[in-house]
């Protein structure tokens, strides 16, 4: 009785995650439409100006599609060796007992709220950057690719750890057979089995980077800046909607403008993700 039960709840959960995604879908098409219809698509998203309170306003969101795009880039350069090697750390080198304490504390640090790391980007990483580097100012694209780099190790530490770790006993031992040294089985081996895992685990951690809001509005610095050096304050699209959306009055340019770039921001991630499945299948 219970089990048919929740059988018969499971479909409704699902129809309702369909429709609650239908929903927002929609809404950033309706709202987000009109900037397109006004500025023009190809002048709204390869414009190098994002101005909108000046007269005429400009609404040119390269500056900012480039930012999201290369701080997230960065991030992964220092996120992807720290999780692969914390993922094989803990699959391949500890004692089990070890690893039932390891492998929590890594997901529990995947659910700290990005305010305080945004926070700790503030306090104690941004005067280091600056002093490190005789900068203006702290809050740089450098900043905030650190941080974003130490916000998603967690999350693609545990997933590749997931993926190592399913790969079959069977050949491990068949390698040491052949005469492998573990390390060679590690790389050889084990890696490559799980490569599916390993990206699909990269993918995700870059969609969580590209979507991060509060972190990058908090130590990117602002700068609506086509960047040409990683010294340089960023704003990238989330830290805009963020920043602007409760200044742009209901039903103006602007306020249909910042629908369009979290429209934008969602046709990207919609494409790692769809990225995400075609690899994954593909390896399968």
């Amino acid at each position: 009785m219970k089990k048919n039960f929740i059988e018969k709840l499971l479909p409704l959960f699902a129809f309702l995650s369909c429709l609650f995604l239908l929903g927002i879908t929609f809404t950033l098409f309706i709202e987000g439409l009109p900037a397109f219809k006004a500025v023009g698509f190809w002048k709204f998203i390869f414009g190098k100006s994002w101005h909108p309170t000046h007269e005429p306003p400009e609404f040119g969101i390269l500056p900012l599609i480039l930012s999201s795009l290369g701080v997230t880039f960065f991030a992964l350069i220092i996120a992807i060796p720290l999780s692969l090697g914390s993922a094989i750390y803990i699959s391949e080198v500890i004692s089990p007992r070890i690893k039932e304490i390891l492998k929590p504390i890594i997901e529990l640090l995947a659910g700290i709220p990005s305010v305080v790391y945004g926070f700790f980007g503030i306090v104690f990483l941004a005067p280091l950057v600056q002093k490190m580097f005789n900068l203006p100012t702290g809050l740089t694209f450098l900043t905030a690719s650190i941080i974003l780099g130490i916000m998603i190790v967690p999350t693609i530490a545990s997933l590749t750890e997931d993926a190592i770790s399913a790969v079959p006993r069977e050949i491990k031992e068949a390698s040491f057979a052949l005469g492998a040294t573990k390390w060679e089985t590690i790389t050889q081996v084990v890696v490559p089995g799980a490569s599916s895992g390993i990206i699909t685990a990269i993918l995700l951690g870059m969609g969580r980077a590209m979507g991060e809001t509060m972190t990058v509005l908090m130590v990117a610095g602002g700068a609506t800046m086509i960047p040409k050096s990683i010294f340089q304050p960023v704003r990238p699209m989330t830290a805009t909607i963020a920043a602007e959306m409760g200044e742009a009055p209901m039903g103006s340019p602007h306020y249909h403008a910042l629908f369009a770039i979290a429209l934008a921001l969602f046709l990207l991630v919609l494409i790692f993700n769809l990225l995400v499945d075609w690899i994954s299948l593909k390896r399968r």
